[in-house]
């Protein structure tokens, strides 16, 4: 560790707030926290925040370190971020796919995110992104032993998410569920990023909840000119995870039903490719599967497809109050979007004029394809889905009421003192 723990004097209203992060991925890995993270702390340092990121050494999902030393961090070593955050690095355990081997290194990681938190410097706010699970631990922990407020922001819906992927079975609750359900009920801010799930917290008694969604930059994106009324074959894009949350052999099958007049591009890693890679081989189908894209690359993927896939399996209660994060970002560029979402995810795209919303069957999904590339006019969409992430989903936007919030924490706590 470079600095030794030092304690500032009590803030005033003039000073600038400092804020403590707990993150399992953060700048410069690609991922959806770290896209979240590094776009809000931009605007809060603009804001003249100072903020500590404590997190894991950089690397790839599947565990290894890939970047030079002088990007990814050394364990136990603090470095600058990209906008003048000090990043305090913890060591990871190098794990593969597994979700045993992940869930390992997390644990370590979040373990030995203590003693950093305990080594650094005091901060006004101690905000914990989730998951990873074991980090609100870390954080529940960090924020009793330096007495500073805690704030537990739930990019997915856990516990709900554990008992629906049959993490759970029966009536009794596991302890994971357990676990999330103390650190949320202790915390004295929740942080949802979608509105349906802060009100099933708040069903659940807990008061004090607050929605921020995750969103994009939008002036780092272009609107993309509309696909050729005019091509011999249909270009179908699906970008992000392949995991089980996706069901995307939906996807596959229907391209296979379509045939030949079709390609589907596969962009990403997660624990189903193997798997969605053999049956895309059994079937025949009509698929290419990418690895991860970054930057130009991303937009080049975007600008020739046709439609862009946004999806969720439909039989997991929890996600009709989850929105992928990726989604924001489709509607920023202005592309059609086949969307096998329900619940808040599918009125979304609904509102603003996004594409079509197409029940998580292969045949559905065949049919609308087939359909789009008979009438490809129906691809050409309006400015209104660029025109609801402006109003809704900026990161400049929802920074503003993230400060906001904290803000209106910490005036609370001054107040209960007096």
């Amino acid at each position: 560790m470079t600095d030794l723990r030092h304690d500032p004097p009590p803030r005033t209203d003039a000073q600038p707030l400092r804020l403590t992060l707990l993150t399992h991925s953060f700048w410069p890995e690609n991922s959806p926290p770290q896209r979240r993270w590094s776009a809000l702390v931009k605007e809060l340092a603009a804001a003249g925040w100072q903020i500590d990121v404590i997190t894991p050494v950089a690397h790839t999902p599947h565990g290894r370190r890939q970047l030079p030393r002088s990007l990814a961090g050394h364990a136990f070593r603090s470095q600058l971020g990209k906008y003048s955050e000090l990043i305090r690095r913890v060591p990871y355990l190098r794990h593969g796919n597994s979700h045993a081997a992940k869930f390992i290194d997390q644990c370590f990681s979040a373990l030995m995110s203590i003693p950093v938190g305990l080594l650094s410097r005091r901060s006004d706010l101690l905000l914990v992104t989730a998951p990873s699970l074991p980090m609100l631990g870390t954080g529940y922990v960090l924020s009793r032993l330096r007495k500073v407020p805690l704030i537990v922001e739930m990019r997915d819906a856990w516990p709900d998410l554990a008992r629906d992927a049959r993490l759970v079975s029966g009536n009794v609750k596991s302890v994971a569920e357990r676990a999330v359900d103390f650190v949320q009920r202790r915390a004295d801010l929740v942080v949802t990023v979608t509105e349906g799930f802060a009100e099933t917290l708040r069903a659940r008694g807990l008061k004090n909840v607050a929605t921020i969604s995750n969103g994009v930059l939008l002036d780092s994106l272009p609107i993309l000119e509309p696909p050729a009324l005019e091509r011999p074959n249909f270009e179908a894009l699906y970008l992000g995870n392949h995991g089980k949350s996706q069901r995307l052999e939906v996807a596959i099958q229907a391209s296979a039903l379509v045939g030949d007049s079709m390609h589907l591009h596969m962009v990403g890693h997660g624990v189903q490719r193997p798997a969605l890679e053999r049956l895309a081989e059994e079937l025949h189908a009509p698929v290419t599967f990418h690895d991860s894209l970054h930057g130009h690359e991303v937009m080049e993927r975007y600008a020739a497809a046709d439609t862009c896939i946004v999806s969720l399996r439909d039989d997991w209660k929890s996600f009709e109050t989850t929105v992928p994060s990726k989604t924001y970002e489709v509607l920023a560029i202005g592309r059609h979007v086949t969307g096998i979402v329900l619940g808040e995810a599918a009125r979304i795209l609904e509102d603003a004029g996004a594409g079509h919303i197409v029940p998580s069957n292969p045949e559905a999904v065949a049919a609308l394809w087939r359909e789009l590339a008979a009438d490809r006019g129906q691809l050409v969409r309006t400015a209104d889905s660029r025109q609801w992430v402006k109003q809704h989903a900026d990161y400049p936007l929802l920074a503003a009421q993230y400060m906001e919030l904290m803000r209106d924490l910490l005036a609370s706590k001054v107040a209960s003192r007096r």
